[in-house]
């Protein structure tokens, strides 16, 4: 039972209908009054996670350290994280098995990558159902046993139809636990340090993509059950989650949105380090029956999501930010990660992935700046100055695949004679490796590449040599002597661009554009609207990361690699436009207040010099 109580009255709340309750609460203006007095002046020192509170009528401030039982929740929590980027990390590396253990088809291998991110789409939507009807930890449980089956099916699986439905069943758990995760850490997070550790979630994330290209590295070795290891070990993780999640707190949001207020205050007074709670319960209460006014409780959430402008707007917002997280070409980066490797000069499997491994290192390392600065500079800031250096970074690497397209080897010997194949008719190297069916063969002797050639690869399962010619046997490609075989890339003088815009888009997309999207969505929408907004947002990211998948092949075969950079390098202008007019700050501000940022026009044009900074004193 909650009892309000000023110097000439006093209300049970719960002995009154909701309507009643509702009357008292919005016209009630000494009410009103009360709880604006109530507010205390909050100071956050970032260098000691330490709360300073100030009374209206103490002046004796009270510092109260962060218990670090708010640690342990977003430590468990952002396990969802890990499990999601190990999936991402591991799977390049176990293809490279899976592909010569199963004999897989070129069908066959997109069909295993792609239907985790299409299964992912799904269920992020789904997922805002669930959030809302067996709440946040109900969802993280049921998405840990997801992951777990997966990783099972994964390791024993005997055919491609055991991997293809493995496969699916991580993409549920992923797609759960990305929508899930960051609103689950939001709304037990006091305001100081919500958006550090929703962004903790994502140093999970790239911790994990680590983890996994150091396990892919160390089990590349052995060629049989390699991949079984790799994907099998996802389970560990999994099954820690879940048990420490049956010994953690339901949000206690979403306790006091279904009504569940003792529950609530409890949990509050655990991840708080207080019993002086009210305030904060109060204030939840008092926001989500303004948010109720209007409304009957009737018909479908997402219409009253776009059907309420502030809302509305918000979404808009949060769609707009996962939709340019994927759409500034990340996964692109990340796929010709490997080619960029081999143009460097590296060209022995192993060797390329403990270098993927490297990559996924500075995404991690990065990333932690990323929380280190989310809550100095804040949001906005970083989103802008991370774009702006993926932009420079994307023009460094689109400048590089020109100059060594431009200046690529020629082909000066024809060993086909009789011309009958396709990979006769090319005179130039950039050109012959465009088709997947051909690799280039030439001589270099420390003066530059020499005596080029255009063959055919092996087989489609094979592509190490030639089927005919110098490179016909791997046996004798010797690195060594001079014959190299070129597959997918091609030698150039331009490689220390296309590797230093790798490494500058990694430094500069780690911090910001990595994270943000997913902190930033965790904290615009109000109680009511928040799983079903971050279910869409999470699946914009999906669908995006799907479209951008399947796209880019083709983007790369009819406006060429460096075509499809330029490409990349508008998408951002056009990023950073529209995050500069549109989104504001939400550092330090209360989930509760933060929906008020969106009345405002959207168009400020400030690009994040002076934009709303907001603090929670009054």
């Amino acid at each position: 039972m909650m009892i309000i109580s000023d110097s000439e009255e006093e209300f049970e709340l719960d002995t009154v209908s909701m309507s009643d309750e509702r009357t008292l609460l919005v016209n009630n203006a000494s009410e009103a009054d009360r709880l604006e007095k109530m507010e205390r002046r909050v100071q956050y020192t970032s260098e000691d996670d330490n709360v300073i509170m100030e009374s209206e009528s103490d002046s004796k401030p009270e510092t109260r350290r962060t218990p670090c039982f708010v640690y342990t929740l977003s430590f468990f929590s952002a396990i969802g994280g890990f499990l999601f980027g190990y999936d991402t990390g591991v799977v390049s590396g176990a293809m490279l098995l899976l592909k010569d253990y199963f004999n897989l088809l070129s069908l066959q291998e997109e069909i295993i990558v792609s239907v985790t991110i299409g299964f992912a789409f799904l269920f992020a939507l789904v997922g805002g159902f669930l959030n809302d009807f067996f709440g946040r930890k109900s969802t993280t449980l049921i998405a840990s046993v997801v992951f777990t089956a997966g990783a099972f099916v994964l390791a024993f699986a005997k055919n491609v139809a055991m991997l293809i439905i493995g496969r699916s069943i991580l993409g549920i758990g992923i797609g759960l636990a990305s929508m899930t995760v960051p609103v689950y850490i939001a709304e037990c997070a006091p305001p100081h340090l919500r958006g550090r550790l929703v962004t903790v979630n994502n140093l999970f994330i790239t911790g994990g993509q680590f983890v996994a290209s150091v396990l892919a590295g160390a089990f590349s070795y052995d060629t049989r059950d390699g991949w079984r290891y790799m994907l099998g070990l996802a389970g560990i993780p999994s099954v820690v989650q879940f048990i420490g999640f049956l010994f953690l707190p339901e949000s206690p949001r979403w306790l006091i949105k279904k009504g569940h207020n003792d529950r609530a205050k409890e949990v509050l007074m655990r991840i708080r380090g207080t019993k002086d709670v009210n305030k904060e319960l109060e204030e939840v209460k008092f926001s989500l029956i303004k948010q109720e006014e209007g409304t009957d409780g009737s018909g479908l959430n997402i219409m009253r999501v776009l059907n309420t402008p502030t809302v509305r707007r918000a979404l808009v917002v949060g769609c707009g930010l996962q939709l340019f997280q994927q759409l500034s070409g990340i996964n692109t980066v990340m796929y010709y990660s490997a080619t960029i490797i081999k143009m460097s000069g590296i060209r022995k499997q192993s060797d390329a992935i403990w270098l993927a491994a490297g990559t996924a290192f500075i995404n991690f390392i990065f990333t932690i700046i990323g929380v280190w600065l989310v809550e100095r500079i804040g949001r906005k800031k970083l989103i802008m100055g991370s774009l702006g250096g993926v932009l420079v970074s994307l023009v460094v690497l689109a400048i590089g695949f020109q100059l060594a397209a431009i200046n690529s080897p020629p082909v000066t010997i024809h060993e086909d004679k009789n011309n009958t194949n396709d990979c006769s008719k090319y005179n130039w190297c950039e050109s012959c490796i465009e088709n997947k069916g051909c690799g280039f063969c030439f001589n270099n002797f420390g003066k530059g590449t020499v005596n080029g050639s255009c063959l055919h690869v092996s087989s489609s399962e094979d592509s190490s040599h030639s089927s005919y010619g110098r490179c016909s046997s791997s046996s004798v490609v010797d690195e060594d002597g001079g014959l190299i075989w070129a597959y997918e890339y091609c030698p150039t003088d331009y490689s220390w661009m296309a590797v230093m815009g790798l490494g500058l888009y990694l430094m500069f997309f780690a911090p910001g554009m990595g994270p943000m999207p997913w902190t930033v969505n965790s904290e615009i929408y109000p109680l009511w609207a928040r799983s079903t907004c971050n279910s869409v947002a999470t699946a914009t990211n999906w669908i995006s990361n799907l479209l951008v998948s399947m796209t880019f092949l083709t983007l790369t075969e009819t406006i060429t690699k460096y075509g499809t950079y330029w490409l990349f390098v508008g998408i951002v202008i056009l990023g950073l436009l529209f995050i500069g007019m549109t989104m504001p700050e939400t550092k330090g501000k209360k989930l509760e207040a933060v929906e008020s940022l969106f009345e405002e026009p959207w168009c400020k044009c400030d690009f994040g010099r002076n934009s709303r900074s907001v603090d929670i004193t009054r």
